[in-house]
């Protein structure tokens, strides 16, 4: 049997015993967003399926609202989002 090369990613909303995902809370958002603010699939987030379900309608919903923005220019990519304080509309 092969040996994994690679630790096991653990969901870090078990971690932190986290029943609901807030839309408004962005820090906790930001774990499973990419640079682009892309959805970061389970996969590479370690999430369980039922907290990156929760996080998948939690993230749509602040889009929606427009504290996330659907879009990033891809020119301009933000190194650490949630950090600069920009417009996003």
């Amino acid at each position: 049997m092969r040996e994994r090369k690679f630790k096991k990613r653990h969901c870090k909303y078990c971690e932190l015993k986290v029943d609901a995902i807030d839309y408004k809370d962005e820090k906790l958002l930001k774990y499973s967003l990419s640079e682009r603010y892309k959805i970061m699939p389970r996969r590479l987030t370690g999430n369980c399926k039922k907290h990156q379900e929760l996080v998948n309608v939690a993230i749509k919903r602040a889009r929606h609202t427009a504290l996330i923005p659907y879009v990033v220019d891809t020119k301009n990519v933000v190194e650490i989002p949630f950090e600069t304080n920009t417009s996003y509309r």
